[in-house]
């Protein structure tokens, strides 16, 4: 099998031109992941198509196009624009209660939207069918806000050579909350708080999102 992506968790093999392979490296959530994902194209979200999944693969619809992220690079004076298409996806997906199995990651009993949780320019594929949001495995119900800022949080602090320039990463970010009806200030140090437990921040982020949480780093 070609190996065509590699995340932090999960590697990506292409098993054909039209299917994809998701193997999780330690194991993964793939029944709740799958199960949202077909919930989601139900109701019309854009997700790839869920074939098969095992306690550690997924195999999925190939989805053909770049990321955003990759766009990002080719072509930087997009940003702004790009960031709007996030926001926009935040919008859709929030207008969707989520199903009564999905756990609750964040928020009270009265907060019940689908959030992703993982947001970010390199889960959208921009196809020719439109933006698609792939990497399912954080997903959660609960406040919509949390789900903003862990976004503008992931994007704040990550190491993203596509967004080394601050003026670009400052443009981006600003799109996405243009175009985004959520605002994030009410999750923000709770967030900050959940994203410093996961293992896979590299020391840079997590001296940034520490920054943050100190009220110290820049917007």
């Amino acid at each position: 099998m070609e190996l065509i992506a590699r995340g932090r968790d999960a590697d990506v093999y292409a098993l054909d031109e039209s299917r994809v392979l998701r193997r999780y490296r330690h194991g993964g959530p793939t029944g709740l992941e799958a199960r949202l994902m077909t919930h989601l194209a139900a109701c019309g979200y854009p997700v790839p198509k869920v074939y098969e999944t095992t306690a550690t693969d997924m195999v999925l619809e190939r989805l053909a196009g770049p990321t955003m992220l990759d766009v990002l690079a080719r072509r930087p004076w997009r940003v702004a624009g790009l960031g709007r298409m996030l926001g926009g996806l935040h919008d859709r997906l929030h207008a969707l209660p989520a199903p009564e199995w999905l756990p609750r990651r964040f928020g009270t009993a009265g907060d019940d939207r689908v959030l992703h949780l993982d947001l970010h320019p390199g889960n959208v594929l921009l196809t020719g069918r439109g933006p698609m949001v792939i990497d399912w495995c954080n997903a959660g119900a609960g406040d919509p806000a949390a789900d903003v800022a862990m976004t503008l949080v992931t994007v704040g602090g990550a190491e993203i050579p596509q967004l080394t320039a601050r003026l670009g990463r400052r443009l981006f970010l600003r799109g996405m909350r243009r175009g985004c009806g959520t605002d994030p200030a009410g999750r923000a140090q709770e967030v900050i708080e959940a994203k410093l437990a996961d293992p896979n921040l590299t020391p840079a982020e997590a001296a940034w999102l520490r920054r943050r949480a100190d009220g110290r780093a820049a917007r």
